[in-house]
């Protein structure tokens, strides 16, 4: 099953790798991966997607805890969550298939970034599930380039991830 892990860390040089590092010397999987510095210089989140039974996942926890740069960890999955990755997708855009190329962005809500003679490029945001659909939805053989950044996740309500 996939968790979506949000770890709260001490924003200085080597806490990224120890956190991989745990993760790698374990044997588990890191499915995507987001580090950002928070309102607080001193501290960045991270949000980890990975898979794994509910006892997997609560050794992840239990290991990234004992992690002296770790301040608090989450796992997102267990209550209501908001989860939004970007996709960046230069697509071939030539003739015809310009007008359809538009009509799909517009379909999935999406931003047309960077326009030549021969492509778009689009932006689009929301869960994973709905990048994917895009992605199947036009033409394989228009995809020039894909990029994606990978899940970002926050609790619903008042729930909070601070120190």
């Amino acid at each position: 099953m996939k968790h979506i892990i949000a770890v709260l860390l001490e924003n200085e040089p080597g806490a990224l790798s120890r956190v991989v590092g745990l993760f790698s010397a374990r044997g588990y999987n890191i499915e995507s991966l987001v580090v950002a510095p928070t309102e607080d210089a001193s501290l960045s989140r991270m949000t980890i997607v990975t898979s794994g039974s509910e006892e997997v996942i609560e050794q992840i926890t239990k290991h990234l805890n004992r992690l002296i740069e770790v301040v608090k960890v989450v796992d997102l999955t267990e209550a209501s969550f908001i989860e939004r990755e970007l996709m960046l997708i230069k697509l071939r855009a030539v003739g015809k298939e310009r007008e359809e190329i538009k009509r799909m962005s517009d379909i999935f809500r999406g931003h047309i970034i960077d326009v030549t003679d021969k492509s778009y490029t689009i932006e689009l945001t929301g869960d994973a599930a709905k990048l994917d659909a895009f992605i199947q939805a036009v033409d394989p053989t228009a995809i020039l380039e894909t990029v994606r950044t990978g899940s970002c996740g926050i609790g619903r309500a008042e729930r909070i991830l601070r120190a």
